[in-house]
Parts: structure tokens; sequence; C-alpha cells
């Protein structure tokens, strides 16, 4: 029987789809909409940089131009709709899939006993009960109100103190939640007093083999194809191996089928895909050819290599490169024109004391090889700098000499 094939634009249609960026980026961004959206990408990546605004508000702006932080803000600390925890890396995502990290907190749990103890973090599980008495009686806490006396190690920033390793460990195993952050250190409270109580292990878990499936079909819901590995990738919690065997078993049943998307440089990759995707994705209509900043973190990005086999971008952030080495810069954005990443763009947000609004700068901006930076297309970056600029809080945007580069 003959594999269906999707070729390399209505690939990138569908993925940009279930990434909510097919449609034209407008609409409210407030309380229940903004949870839809949240539960639509299935989690928000946090990040502490802050160049122009945070990875997490980057994400959901360019979605919702309407969207400001404080909505976020509400619905995670104030409505408790989001829970805190991890899936690649720390991200926000919707209490009702609470129940299926339970199988998380249990994964992490024994990961990180080894790994801690790996690290030298000597005496964190002494200080198991203290810190849990200790947040009963008085509260919530951050790393900073524990363990003021004890001593941290040589290790960097990382070299947490005793008492700060409790608090993660309590936190990525479930017995702590994170009730929100405060100059972006976590503050930790009691589950049984953050979360909802029909959401605790108490009233019962899923089993893992359901936890597991709907992991999957969660994850492919979200990728809109996917070999086996990407689906393990998406949320972190299943195994290449339990992936593999779900694929298989979703094959047998006829819940998914096999699919060639061709890649930007001709070649097939074989994925898995729901029954119609390939009709449903030749369906979608064309995006908006108006032009967006996303964030290095933005969830269509996450995923470097079906990034760049799909829309033949290469990006790599260089927070860590030394400066000298850095092939753009520290934090670059992608800008998306229509269904194409037509470029990258360094600027920063320079505020002035105090909190005052300041200027957005452009220090310089490399098109993509193949794309012509024309009359237009600079007009549609001006509009985008201009949304940015007041989404930031920024007085004007200004540029550096030279700020237009030629592609790399």
């Amino acid at each position: 029987m003959a594999v269906a094939r999707l070729d390399n634009r209505a690939a990138r249609r569908l993925f940009m789809d279930r990434h909510a960026l097919l449609e034209q980026p407008s609409g409210s961004a407030k309380c229940d909409e903004l949870l839809e959206l949240i539960t639509r990408l299935g989690f928000v990546q946090l990040d502490s940089i802050n160049t122009v605004a945070r990875a997490h508000d980057m994400i959901l702006f360019s979605r919702r131009p309407s969207y400001r932080p404080t909505a976020l803000k509400r619905l995670y600390e104030q409505d408790r709709n989001l829970f805190e925890h991890w899936t690649h890396d720390a991200a926000v995502l919707p209490m009702e899939f609470y129940p299926h990290w339970h199988l998380r907190f249990q994964r992490d749990a024994e990961v990180l006993r080894k790994r801690y103890r790996n690290w030298h973090r000597d005496g964190y599980e002494a200080k198991f009960q203290h810190v849990l008495d200790h947040i009963r009686d008085y509260g919530a806490v951050s790393s900073s109100d524990v363990g003021k006396d004890e001593k941290k190690g040589t290790g960097g920033w990382w070299d947490w103190h005793p008492s700060k390793t409790a608090l993660e460990y309590l936190w990525r195993s479930g017995a702590l939640a994170v009730v929100g952050r405060s100059g972006f250190q976590k503050r930790y409270d009691l589950s049984e007093r953050v979360i909802d109580n029909q959401y605790l292990p108490a009233q019962g878990s899923p089993a893992p083999e359901e936890t597991l499936d709907w992991l999957c079909n969660a994850a492919l819901d979200r990728l809109g194809f996917a070999t086996s590995g990407e689906l393990a990738a998406f949320w972190a919690t299943a195994s290449p191996t339990e992936c593999a065997t779900w694929c298989k078993q979703a094959l047998a049943d006829g819940q998914i089928e096999p699919v060639d998307v061709t890649q930007t440089d001709g070649r097939s990759r074989r994925v898995f895909a729901r029954p119609g995707a390939v009709e449903q994705a030749a369906a979608l209509p064309p995006p908006p050819g108006r032009m967006r900043v996303l964030s290095p973190f933005d969830p269509a990005l996450r995923d470097r290599k079906r990034a760049e086999g799909l829309f033949g971008f290469h990006y790599r952030i260089e927070v860590f490169t030394p400066a000298a080495k850095r092939r753009y810069g520290y934090y670059v954005f992608p800008l998306m024109e229509g269904d194409r990443l037509v470029g990258r763009i360094d600027m920063k947000a320079h505020r002035q004391p105090g909190g005052l609004a300041g200027t957005l700068h452009v220090t310089a901006l490399w098109p993509e090889r193949g794309v012509k930076w024309s009359p237009a297309r600079q007009n549609r970056l001006e509009a985008e700098l201009e949304r940015v600029r007041r989404f930031a809080d920024m007085e004007r945007v200004s540029f550096a000499d030279g700020w237009q580069r030629e592609p790399l």
C-alpha cells in the first residue's frame, strides 16, 4: 500500500496551524481565551532572560498582540488554572493536565535522587521534613527564605545549599507546588494547599499506561505529525521506547498512519499522522503575510532539527557562547513572515533608570539566504517592531549604524 505524502508547504502549514501561527494574530488574551491558547499549545516555556520581554510573554504576544503579562500572572497565581513543572524545561501547563504529571513526579523522584547524590548535594534529604514543616507553619517560601546558615558548594550558580536542593526535589517529585515567581525566583507551597483536591494523587492517579497513551496522543495532536522520538521529546516524560511501542499499537489499531514529509532539501522523512491529516493540510488557508518576531523558545522552534527540516532555518541560541565566538548575537529573535522564516534580528529594550520607558534598539538584522529585503518587507518589519515597542513599553525604536547585514 502506497504511503501518503505531505509536501513541504502543506507540512509547514499543518505544523503552524497546530501552533496557532496560521491564523491572523488577533483576539482576546484574557482568562478563558488565554487558557484556551495555552491548552492548544500544550505548555509555554518559562525563561528568565529579558532582553525585550521574557520568553513566555513573547510566545503569547506573537499569537495575541493584545496579551499582557498580568493576564498570565492572574491565570497562574490567582485563578490557579495553570501549574508549573517540567516538560523539556520549566513551563506552565493547564491544571487539567496535572493528573498526568503524577507519573512525572514518580519518575523525577527516582532520577533526581540519584542525580543529586552524584552531584554531591550532600545533606539535602535530611532537610525534607524541616522544609515541609517550615512551609506548613509559615506559608510559601523561596529558596532565599530557607537554609540561610547553610554552606553552598563551589560549583557556581547551580551548586545549591541543601535546603534549596530539598525545595527543588520536593517540587519536582510533587510534594510542593510553585505558586508564582517574584523577580523570577520561584515561591513554593504545599501542593495540598495549591492544587485542587480533585487533581491530587491522594484522589487516585491515572494508570501509567493511561498517562502514556495521553502523552502520545496529546503530543501528536499538537505536532500534526511526528516520529516516535518526537512524541517522546514533546513532554519529555515518556521514553523513546515507550513511544515507539505506542506507535506500533496505534498503527495496528488504525489511530495513526505513516506519512512521508518532504523536507526543504527535497528529501523525505517518514513520520506518523492521524488518518486524513494530508487532506486536512491541503485544505488549510495560507497564513497572514504580516511579519512576527518569535521568541527563541517558541514552541514552533523548540525542536531545532524539525525547524530546519521544515523551514530550512538553522538556529542555535548563543547565550552561553563567548561573545567573540558568536555567529549572530547573545539573544537573536527569528522573524516569521507568512509560512517562512525570513531572517533573525538582534535587538534589546534599553530601559531608563527606575524602569521608565526607553528605546527598543536594533543592533543587526540578517535575512536568510535567498530572501530579498525589499521596501515592502522593511515596512512589514517596522510595523512589527512598532507592535513590539508598545508591548515592551518603549518610547521609540532605534537602529544601529550598519544594522542591515548580509546573510551568513
